[in-house]
């Protein structure tokens, strides 16, 4: 066993490690056997000097990131294990798909690993074909991306030609890391990959998160079904997944809005892609608040789909404000019988308070709703049932009257 530095809990604040959370608070330490650096991998001993577990330190009310329960080194061994169990759930839940000759239901856009639901917490990883970007959210696994990034080249051997690490707006900015996005291993020109059949530009250089949202999948199959002979507006579009799975529905038009033009500009590329000269789509850089007050036509499916209103609980007053908002400026100008596709992906915010800031907006709005799916984020975003703090994604799909 590599010898590791030692944190001692407070008398009795072991009981939710003992649950399997895997999140150790500063306010449950008593003390370390020497100086600690961000990063430093640290073993856990309750008062009576009994193991726990082993886990990243760093600097925060979050002190420790649990990485295993077991008295076991954090080696190339230990993150292989992990990483190809990933792997596996993948692909038994079908996610890895060639499609037929044509490329019909292809799917090689998924994400690998998610963080302490993949039992891996600080990390991400999302593959695109046969790159694979790797995104770090505690400096724990900043410490160890070129160990991790060889694991995962050894797991996924010839199907992985490059991996992009891409940590440089996650890390913690006090730790002053001066960290540089780049590639870990091999290269890359490749910026297409394929989501169920339908290609999308992965913008992994400079988009936001790690290029593309995956976590909308399943839910922009669904919106799919319901798109045949609507029309469909589809608000925060950013690189227009939920406009790209409309047309395919056979929509009748798509209007696809971001107040990024440059968001705009990706998603007529990916439409062009998938659909060239079709002319039923229209992109508009606009304010979502704005091209909602001003908006002549009459949209009968609608997307609403925010970056998340509350980064952290203060602001979870004016976030469900702002849902209330924006929903009820929607519901306000849709035709009776129209169906709108609205989230929240604030993890502050949780699913029955989101379900009341909807509720209020219909209020406002006068009118009446039914709800006929409660959404949520796909399997390969999975939620480790000992840290339901995991569950981020909530989206309701409702009938407006």
């Amino acid at each position: 066993m590599v010898e590791l530095k030692t944190i001692f809990l407070k008398r009795g604040k072991e009981d939710s490690l003992n649950r399997n959370h895997p999140w150790i608070f500063s306010g449950a330490i008593h003390h370390s056997d020497c100086d600690l650096l961000e990063g430093d991998k640290v073993r856990v001993l309750n008062s009576e000097g009994k193991f726990i577990a082993i886990g990243h330190w760093q600097i925060g009310s979050i002190a420790v990131r649990v990485l295993t329960f077991n008295n076991e080194d954090i080696d190339s061994e230990f993150y292989e294990k992990r990483l190809a169990t990933a792997l596996d759930v993948r692909k038994s839940i079908g996610l890895l798909r060639e499609g037929d000759a044509c490329g019909i239901n292809k799917n090689s856009t998924y994400r690998l690993v998610h963080g302490e639901g993949d039992y891996l917490p600080g990390l991400v990883i999302d593959v695109y074909e046969d790159t694979a970007v790797m995104q770090a959210h505690s400096v724990g696994m900043h410490v160890d991306r070129i160990l991790i990034a060889q694991s995962l080249k050894k797991v996924m051997g010839d199907n992985l030609k490059a991996i992009y690490y891409k940590s440089e707006t996650t890390l913690p900015f006090k730790a002053d890391l001066n960290q540089e996005n780049g590639f870990l291993v091999g290269h890359s020109h490749n910026d297409i990959a394929i989501e169920n059949g339908l290609k999308f530009h992965i913008d992994w250089l400079k988009g936001q998160k790690t290029g593309f949202f995956v976590d909308q999948r399943d839910n922009r199959s669904l919106l799919e079904q319901y798109s045949k002979g609507r029309n469909v507006l589809n608000m925060f579009c950013y690189t227009g997944g939920f406009s790209v799975y409309s047309m395919r529905g056979g929509a009748n038009l798509v209007h696809s809005v971001d107040s990024s033009a440059k968001a705009v500009e990706l998603v007529n590329k990916n439409i062009e892609l998938n659909f060239p000269g079709d002319k039923r789509h229209q992109a508009f850089a606009a304010d979502a608040f704005k091209f909602l007050d001003e908006m002549t036509t009459k949209y009968d499916l609608v997307v609403l789909d925010p970056p998340a209103f509350a980064k952290h609980r203060d602001a979870l007053k004016q976030a469900l404000r702002g849902y209330t908002k924006l929903n009820a400026k929607a519901m306000e100008k849709m035709p009776s019988g129209s169906i709108l596709f609205t989230f929240s992906c604030s993890q502050a915010v949780n699913k029955d308070q989101f379900r009341t800031a909807i509720f209020s907006a219909a209020m406002q709005a006068g009118r009446n709703i039914r709800i006929l799916h409660q959404l949520h984020q796909p399997a390969d975003h999975p939620i480790n049932i000992y840290h339901p703090e995991g569950e981020y994604l909530k989206g309701l799909v409702v009938y407006v009257e």
